[in-house]
C-alpha cells in the first residue's frame, strides 16, 4: 500500500468520530525526521481523544489490513501516537497540541491542513 492511501485511511478514521484540525506533515526529505509523515489531530475530551485513536487503528485495519507497529498515550489520553512505521498519527488534546507543536519542529515540512466535518 502507498503512503498516500494509507494517510487517507487514517484521516477517514479521524473524521469517524470527529477529530478536528486534521494537519498532514511532509517529513520525507527530512533525514533526521522519526517518519515520513506525521497525521495530526485533536480532540476536544481525553474521552474523544481515545475514541479518535480507536477510530483510526479500526478503520486503517478494516480497510487495508494494516495494524500499527505500536501505540501509547492510552493512559493518560492527552497525547495518543499510532506507528504505522513511516507514517506517525498523532492525536492530541488541543492544549497538548499546543504546548508540543510537532508542525512547528521542522520549517522545512510541507503542511497540509484537511477542513473539518461537520
Amino acid at each position: 500500500m502507498k503512503e498516500k492511501q494509507l494517510i487517507d485511511t487514517i484521516i477517514e478514521g479521524i473524521q469517524e468520530k470527529k477529530g478536528k484540525k486534521i494537519t498532514t506533515v511532509d517529513l520525507s526529505d527530512i533525514e533526521s525526521a522519526a517518519a515520513s509523515y506525521f497525521v495530526i489531530c485533536e480532540g476536544q475530551s481525553t474521552t474523544q481523544v481515545a475514541a479518535v485513536a480507536d477510530s483510526i487503528r479500526e478503520y486503517v485495519q478494516q480497510h487495508t489490513g494494516i495494524k500499527p507497529f505500536g501505540y501509547d498515550g492510552y493512559q493518560n489520553s492527552q497525547w495518543i501516537i499510532i506507528d504505522y512505521g513511516s507514517i506517525l498519527a498523532h492525536v492530541f488534546l488541543p492544549e497538548y497540541r499546543d504546548y508540543y507543536k510537532l508542525e512547528q519542529l521542522w520549517n522545512d515540512a510541507k503542511l497540509t491542513e484537511i477542513p473539518d466535518v461537520e
